[in-house]
């Protein structure tokens, strides 16, 4: 098979919104479930390789170097193995304007992938706060994880917003490129620079965060993590996850992935 083409990959996306709209809410479900608990491994595997060198500032580049190369695997496993990511659906525009599909076909797919994805990501959270993975170097690995949900929840909402956009910018390409390669390996490769890059920029995704932020909220009642580093938690709460965060940073990814991507590339080889 040869490597498809930017139009090709169009068709490619647009016509996958069909099934999305129209898949019954259990497989729907259950599949965005998987598609948050990988986000939710990539997401703590990057945190573990790299919070010893993101714990001091003169290796924090090469701590964010290392966590970009790790994260990757979360995407890897959603577009190989199979299931519904939220911010990979906000391409399900393309359908819309294609009129394969009708914005309401969107919103339903979107609010049951958000909601599987949460339960995924939790499943993750949970798993690993019980496993005591947490105590890893004296209690760092659990102060880092703390420090890391602080610094997302006190984000203003446009700089959530815009680093939403970002995000799912880089995300969508990457699925966008896969989608159109040939292979596995191809496949692979597509999705693991350019999430890379994301990683090592700090942007931030809905997805990702559905881990970061509750795995720091249960951290954070744990005194040993958060005297550790001396952290002010005050604003770690379920108010400063949704409201802070989750909110802007959810409709920055629909702006990034839906607007920058889907409808750029469907202006260009629809109507340019």
């Amino acid at each position: 098979m040869k490597v498809l083409t930017s139009s090709e990959i169009l068709e490619k996306v647009s016509d996958s919104s069909i099934a999305k709209a129209n898949s019954s809410v259990t497989k729907l479900f259950l599949l965005a479930v998987l598609a948050g608990a990988f986000i939710a491994f990539g997401a703590e595997g990057s945190t573990l390789a790299s919070f010893n060198l993101t714990s001091n500032p003169a290796t924090v580049g090469l701590g964010k170097f290392v966590a970009g190369m790790v994260f990757p695997v979360g995407l890897m496993l959603v577009v190989l193995c199979g299931a519904e990511l939220f911010t990979g659906n906000c391409m399900m525009f393309a359908g819309v304007a294609d009129k394969k599909i009708k914005l309401s076909g969107v919103f339903k797919n979107w609010a049951i992938v958000y909601l599987g994805n949460f339960v995924g990501a939790m499943i993750i959270v949970l798993c690993i706060h019980w496993s005591g993975q947490l105590d890893t170097g004296d209690g760092l690995l659990g102060a880092m994880t703390v420090k890391a949900a602080i610094g997302k929840c006190n984000l203003s909402f446009g700089r959530a917003f815009i680093l939403g956009v970002l995000c799912n910018w880089l995300v969508c390409l990457a699925v966008w490129m896969a989608t159109g390669a040939d292979n596995a390996a191809g496949k692979i490769l597509a999705m693991w620079f350019v999430i890379m890059v994301f990683v090592l920029s700090g942007f931030e995704h809905s997805v990702a965060n559905m881990y970061f932020i509750p795995a720091g909220i249960l951290a954070a009642q744990n005194d040993a993590y958060v005297n550790l580093l001396s952290l002010d938690t005050s604003g770690l709460n379920v108010y400063g996850f949704v409201v802070k965060n989750l909110i802007p940073v959810t409709l920055g990814n629909i702006v990034g992935g839906g607007g920058f991507v889907a409808m750029f590339y469907w202006l260009i080889h629809r109507k340019a």
